[in-house]
């Protein structure tokens, strides 16, 4: 892959990065994302991950644009309301950069479709608002080898993990079991402050550019817990389960050598 002028001149500030390089640009441009969830969290995941020169990106959700979602979810306005988040999203990051295919997919995920529609990805940024989503999302992305970038925010915090099937710690390795009906509250019950949203999302959009593109230090084995009270940050160290019913079968690479 050569760049072209223009692209140059889009990505020249990522290019010159020390971390960055020619190869990396063309690792992201020939991946393809699937993103779960064109909400808070998937604006602007999906924002960066475009403009950054991702190859394709997918982004699946169910859900229209309301009246409740525009003090965060920042690629919609109020001439949106009651359209498709999925269909208006792909439209706006279409026109941010043209030289990637970006579709937009009204569907909601379960348990039937949602190994079909992460199969082919090189990548899968969850950002649903539901446990059943990822524990579902992150059982498919084991199965079929595709890496995952899992997170969540509420309130003032907010939480962020990677994955890669076979080498690291999935989601259920880390949290066994959902948590009991109704013991946390959803974003309706227990509100986010938009900036909080575009925090954690703007730290996913980050991991799945290092492991699309190959560079720094992706959270493998960590979970990153933000506090945007004080902006504590911490990290969490955990570790693959040999019992884990999602990721434990996964052969690593030297195994299966």
């Amino acid at each position: 892959m050569t760049l072209t002028e223009a692209e140059l001149e889009r990505y020249s500030r990522q290019l010159v990065l020390p971390d960055w390089s020619g190869a990396a640009q063309r690792r992201l441009a020939e991946a393809q994302v699937v993103l779960i969830g064109a909400g808070a969290l998937g604006a602007p995941v999906g924002a960066y991950l475009v403009g950054a020169g991702v190859g394709r990106l997918e982004m699946v959700d169910f859900d229209v644009v309301e009246l409740s979602n525009l003090h965060r979810q920042v690629l919609y306005s109020t001439e949106d309301l009651g359209r498709p988040k999925a269909e208006v999203a792909a439209t706006r990051l279409a026109a941010l950069n043209p030289s990637v295919v970006v579709a937009g997919r009204v569907e909601r995920v379960h348990e039937r479709n949602v190994r079909d529609l992460v199969a082919d990805a090189s990548l899968v940024v969850d950002c649903s608002d539901s446990f059943e989503t990822r524990y579902s999302v992150n059982d498919a992305c084991c199965g079929t080898g595709v890496a995952l970038v899992e997170a969540g925010v509420l309130g003032f915090e907010g939480l962020v993990l990677s994955m890669r099937p076979g080498e690291s710690a999935c989601y259920r390795c880390a949290f066994p079991t959902p948590p009991p009906t109704g013991s946390v509250p959803t974003c309706r019950e227990g509100g986010v402050l938009g900036p909080m949203a575009g925090i954690v999302g703007a730290i996913q959009a980050l991991e799945a550019l290092k492991l699309l593109a190959g560079v720094a230090e992706p959270l493998l084995d960590r979970i990153l817990q933000v506090d945007g009270r004080d902006m504590g940050q911490t990290l969490v160290r955990v570790r693959r389960r040999a019992d884990c019913p999602a990721c434990a079968p996964v052969r690593t690479a030297a195994q299966s050598a």
